[in-house]
């Protein structure tokens, strides 16, 4: 595939990406709803971090696709964790049966373009931290 790019992914910054999603998924949705679920922790983890590998993969892919890309990863994630703990364990975290075109009311539509805002402001930082690593990884 063309303007894949070698993965370099050094365990801390990995382990950076991993925390910073953990804080940041929730604390937006306590801006967003007011409240969290510890669950949103894992899920913010999980999905930067498999967004901060695909950034890293398709790095000489325009920007503007790899949001999107991103977004997709993202509703992935919030679906899966979604079945899990709302489906499966019954702890009604969230409910998007009202939204349309929600897809068991775990996901809709209406959060895929914010998740695109969000994975692309992410992408500038994983593009930085990614030129971090390199330079690291290039003087050791």
């Amino acid at each position: 595939m063309k303007n894949v790019e070698p993965l370099v992914v050094s365990p801390r910054a990995a382990l950076g990406v991993a925390a910073l999603g953990a804080i940041a998924y929730p604390s937006l949705e306590i801006l967003w709803r007011g409240y969290s679920h510890p669950s949103m922790a894992a899920a913010g983890a999980a999905a930067c971090l498999l967004l901060y590998l695909h950034n890293a993969l398709y790095a000489g892919q325009p920007r503007l696709l790899r949001a999107a890309a991103c977004a997709w990863l993202i509703l992935l994630v919030e679906f899966i964790v979604g079945v899990m703990v709302n489906l499966f364990l019954n702890l009604s975290v969230w409910d998007y049966s009202a939204m349309p075109l929600n897809l068991l009311g775990q996901i809709c539509p209406a959060y895929a373009a914010l998740w695109y805002l969000l994975a692309l402001a992410f992408i500038l930082v994983f593009d930085r931290v990614r030129a971090e690593v390199r330079e690291a990884a290039a003087t050791a």
